[in-house]
């Protein structure tokens, strides 16, 4: 087959696949796409890179001629334009697997899997490469605000990306991690998520094994020293060196933030980013970074100039003394982490959580139980509870008046403006658009 010159991406809108179309526009190739909602911001970066969208999945796009048909997820069967791309028998291939095949198949890549804080540890990873002048290439879930570009092809050898477990297309049920053979593999954390798709955590796991068979002997492992999930993963049989980071075997940071690996100390981290988490984070970049030849204190540097990724803690805005944050949280775990990283920043101020729970995996209720324990550190909740299949107050009851459910937008902007007072913090939490809560919010609040 010769090399297609022209690829249509299907689902072009999604951070993912809206990635690979900068990618692949870079490499050389013509690039165009289509999806059921063409909207900012990744419209806006897909437009300015001269990538030309089309709306809706009308078959009329076979007229355009593309060598090639590059499916998303969001594509599934009884799609029109996908059902009319397999009766003609035309090319198609996911975008993990074009992505491996067209761009990443001589490259050193660094590949970051977890649960949670895949786009900030992969971001801190590239911009630590990026600072040790190794011009590394990337793909992320997110824009990291150090680059302002969520993807980029470079000529040198390093590829970095944020791997997910998330499945790879409509006929290739794998997690999209296994098409990226990584040299180097952060196994950041692992917890049940994306209940659609797996039926539980084992199956997840059993995921991540094949990510950890792809790994070369001469790779390496940064694994998540305090989780037994990656321990399972790691027992399933691994061939690789494994370094593990938050045990004093390994990578550990303490709460001076000092970093030691193998007890020895490595330096210190001076940085403006909250929680726990975020010092792990920290740490698995660290120890990732180390493997491609960047020193510790060098990678430290770097992350004292590491600035966070958009919609991650993010200050949309003051009014009136009360501060509005956007954040990505959406599981349990991450919610609780959130609040608790903005509680140990504010000390005795009112936090106001805002939610909407909207993932695949919250929209069906398996995590409903374990959001009121996640949200304990918050003084008040405000939970937008429209377009879920489960009772979001029934879920919320035993936070009693603590919690507020509304199923209409403009009612809960009401309540949580009413209850607002000067020196409060609004967190407002969604791994979506939320109706363009925050700038409704602040306007309300003036």
């Amino acid at each position: 087959m010769s090399k297609p010159t022209h690829i249509h991406i299907l689902g072009i809108c999604g951070t993912f696949m809206g990635g690979i179309a900068v990618l692949a526009r870079q490499a050389g190739y013509k690039v165009t796409g289509c999806d059921a909602n063409v909207y900012p911001p990744m419209s806006a970066q897909l437009e300015e890179q001269g990538i030309e969208l089309i709306e809706g999945w009308d078959v009329d796009q076979l007229k355009l001629g593309a060598d090639l048909y590059v499916i998303g997820n969001v594509v599934s069967r009884g799609n029109p334009l996908m059902e009319e791309i397999l009766n003609r028998g035309l090319t198609y291939i996911s975008g993990p697997q074009w992505l491996s095949q067209a761009l990443l198949y001589d490259k050193w890549v660094l590949a970051v899997a977890g649960t949670h804080g895949k786009t900030t540890t992969t971001s801190m990873l590239a911009w630590i490469l990026e600072y040790a002048q190794m011009n590394p290439g990337f793909l992320i879930g997110g824009v990291p605000q150090n680059f302002g570009i969520s993807a980029r092809l470079t000529d040198t050898p390093f590829f970095v990306i944020e791997a997910d477990e998330y499945d790879t297309a409509f006929f290739d049920k794998r997690s999209k991690f296994v098409h990226y053979h990584p040299r180097t593999a952060v196994l950041n954390n692992l917890e049940f998520d994306h209940a659609d798709i797996f039926p539980d955590l084992a199956a997840i796991e059993t995921q991540f094994h094949h990510l950890v068979r792809t790994v070369p002997g001469n790779g390496l492992i940064v694994s998540n020293g305090r989780e037994a999930s990656l321990e399972r993963v790691l027992k399933r049989g691994c061939w690789t060196t494994v370094e593990q980071f938050g045990v004093a075997d390994g990578w550990e940071i303490d709460e001076q933030n000092v970093v030691r690996f193998n007890g020895v100390v490595q330096g210190t981290l001076n940085w403006e980013l909250l929680g726990e988490h975020n010092r792990m984070n920290a740490l698995a970049a660290l120890a990732a970074a180390r493997h491609a030849g960047v020193p510790v204190k060098q990678g430290l540097a770097a992350l004292s100039e590491f600035k966070n990724v958009k919609r991650r803690m993010e200050i949309r805005g003051t009014v009136n003394g009360i501060t509005v944050y956007d954040d990505f949280a959406h599981h349990p775990t991450a919610i609780d982490t959130t609040v608790a990283g903005l509680r140990k920043k504010v000390g005795s101020a009112r936090i106001l959580a805002v939610l909407e729970p909207r993932s695949n995996t919250m929209k069906l209720g398996v995590m409903k139980d374990a959001l009121p324990a996640s949200l304990k550190d918050a003084d008040l909740v405000f939970c937008y509870g429209a377009n879920l299949g489960w009772d979001a107050a029934a879920a919320l009851k035993p936070m009693g008046s603590k919690a507020l459910v509304k199923d209409d937008l403009q009612q809960l902007i009401d309540a949580i403006a009413q209850a607002a007072k000067p020196g409060d913090h609004v967190l407002v939490m969604s791994n979506g658009g939320f109706g363009g809560i925050h700038d409704k919010l602040l306007k309300r609040l003036e």
